[in-house]
């Protein structure tokens, strides 16, 4: 029986007494070989178990995701990256698409500490004996990731990232077994492992790694730094950037600069930096990103993948709403799922086979850029954003070389973030209807959930920008019945906003809601009154007055005056007002009609 075979036996528990140390099993000598399951006569099948394993929902690190839980192979990303193997490799994708188990795969199959034939057998990459034999835990590795690394200051910030720096030391604490270490890198070793360097020593840090290593084993180094830009952006939203700049672009530049220590290195990111030339004169650079026509099968799931999940799971049935809601995604020359959403939602439908798909990226991030990209916004953007939203595209000019403190210095640089963190994707050619101008892209939202979030964000920027309006006008107008001031202000505030849906009426109900939201009103949505459910009821309890709204969206500035009459009478026949009779002194009705940015407001007699 194979090693692989055994370990599996031993999981599935068909060996009694087996008991797991670390990474080995011990199994006790007197065990019982299980019986062989298998076809022993006639024509030979072979046949898998069809054990459903756990789901890898934030599992970065490759030994468990492989050992304990569904593993989407992704093996052949070594093959293809040593097929090339520039010296210094920056791939840049979205969050969420798999950067980090990626670089923790590498990381297992490279490293000299480890023995990893067990965690490759049976996977792509294995069949390949030669490149195996060749590199398979041949090389001294490092492994970073700064993806923790969210001060609020420079000192948090920097104050983790020498904790982070400690922790990579002490994984090398062998190192001051050698005998002839230098004395002086030992004392360096040992103040960086114990966390109190200087920030030269914090600057130079991977380079003095790097030297060590290379000097144990001899043999130069492989470096892989996993979400290099997390600091940097997190640096510019907390307003420290220059100073954490200034520490990673010595830390970068000292490990892949003329260093003869480093064999290859690899870097993940969101983006790539170039204007601070963190890596100026790195020789054989090469970035690959969202753009480039290679490797973007590796990050996410393509449609195979995919279709072989829901299949392995059982849930088939869903793949229409999977599609819609995570995939979208173009990156290159594959169209691309989301993994981390995808293996969510079937998470809970394996818990709840009823649920609907829902937005589990806005739970990872607060979608800071979307705000903030939309606290900018003209009337430019703001057309372009309506565009995008009733599932449409733009053309754009895209820079992939930007920097997190000039994010907001222009437009296109805005839509540029946008792209490379994956609020938009790139629209595959075959759906464009013209040639665009050299340098363009055509962008568009990716999915059902991306669009969510767009939505939830505009509301909450509409309720927020809403309360510095001046609306004195318009209240005053409601509440004195005065309909000619009251369509002039409603009007007024509809060109300011950012339309959805394609202006469906949900998106005049959070229109008006917003309106009065924050003003000392209260504010009901969709209540039930009497034979049916009302739009919007505004009460002014001091004062014992009330307002019911009944909005209609028109098909045409031309029926904008009948639809009113056709909100007036629901509110009539279906008794809307009835219900507040004994409570309040003033009662008003009005039937709003809407068409794209106009209205009309109309008063019940």
């Amino acid at each position: 029986m194979s090693v692989r075979t055994v370990t599996s036996l031993c999981r599935s528990g068909k060996i009694p007494g087996a008991i797991k140390f670390e990474r080995t099993w011990q199994i006790p000598d007197d065990a019982t070989k299980p019986e062989d399951g298998r076809v022993t006569s006639g024509k030979y099948i072979k046949k898998y178990a069809t054990e459903k394993k756990k789901l890898p929902i934030g599992i970065s690190d490759y030994i468990r995701a492989q050992e304990d839980y569904y593993y989407v192979d992704k093996t052949l990303l070594i093959k293809e990256f040593l097929d090339s193997k520039p010296l210094v490799s920056l791939f840049t994708r979205p969050r969420r698409f798999g950067k980090t188990l990626g670089m923790s795969m590498l990381e297992n199959f490279f490293n000299i500490q480890k023995d990893s034939k067990d965690l490759f057998y049976g996977l792509e990459i294995s069949k390949d004996a030669a490149l195996c034999h060749q590199w398979m835990n041949q090389y001294p590795t490092i492994f970073l990731t700064l993806k923790d690394i969210d001060g609020l200051s420079f000192e948090d910030a920097y104050g983790q990232l020498m904790e982070q720096i400690a922790d990579l030391y002490k994984e090398h604490v062998y190192l001051l077994d050698c005998d002839t270490v230098d004395p002086d890198d030992m004392r360096i070793f040992l103040d960086l492992k114990a966390g109190k360097a200087d920030k030269t020593k914090l600057s130079r840090s991977l380079a003095y790694l790097m030297k060590m290593m290379h000097h144990y084993y001899q043999k130069p180094v492989i470096l892989l730094l996993d979400e290099y830009d997390v600091p940097l952006a997190k640096a510019s939203s907390h307003g420290y950037y220059d100073e954490m700049l200034s520490i990673l672009k010595i830390m970068m530049s000292t490990a892949f600069k003329d260093n003869s220590d480093l064999l290859f290195a690899v870097i993940t990111g969101c983006l790539k930096i170039a204007k601070e030339s963190i890596f100026t004169g790195t020789n054989n650079f090469v970035s690959d990103t969202i753009s480039s026509s290679r490797l973007n099968e590796f990050f996410g799931f393509t449609q195979s993948e995919v279709n072989q999940i829901l299949k392995d799971a059982d849930c088939i049935r869903h793949a229409s709403e999977v599609k819609q809601w995570y995939d979208g995604y173009h990156f290159g020359n594959f169209d691309i799922y989301c993994p981390w959403d995808v293996m969510n939602y079937l998470r809970d439908l394996q818990q709840n086979p009823m649920i609907r798909p829902s937005s589990y990226w806005k739970n990872t991030s607060d979608n800071a850029i979307i705000r903030s990209f939309i606290d900018q916004s003209g009337s430019s953007i703001s057309q372009k954003l309506e565009k995008l939203l009733s599932g449409g595209y733009i053309v754009q000019q895209i820079d992939e070389n930007l920097t997190y403190d000039y994010l907001h210095s222009s437009e296109n640089n805005l839509w540029s973030i946008l792209y490379l963190t994956g609020y938009l994707t790139r629209v595959p050619d075959a759906e464009i209807e013209f040639a665009l101008p050299i340098g363009s892209t055509a962008l568009m939202i990716p999915n059902a959930e991306i669009r969510e979030i767009y939505e939830s964000t505009i509301m909450q920027w509409f309720n927020d920008y809403a309360r510095s309006w001046d609306r004195n006008n318009l209240f005053q107008a409601a509440w004195m019945e005065d309909t000619d001031t009251l369509t002039a202000e409603m009007n007024r505030l509809l060109r300011q906003t950012i339309s959805y849906h394609d202006y469906r009426e949900d998106f005049y109900h959070a229109f008006l809601a917003g309106i009065f939201a924050g003003a000392g009103y209260m504010v009901e949505s969709n209540r039930e009154h009497g034979e049916g459910r009302s739009d919007i009821v505004i009460s002014d309890l001091t004062n014992s007055k009330i307002i019911i709204f009944e909005a209609k969206y028109a098909k045409s500035v031309s029926t904008m005056e009948a639809d009113c009459e056709k909100a007036l009478e629901q509110i009539n026949t279906r008794m809307y007002a009835a219900e507040y009779e004994d409570d309040y002194d003033q009662i008003i009705c009005y039937g709003i009609a809407f068409y794209k940015k106009r209205c009309l407001v109309k008063k019940a007699e």
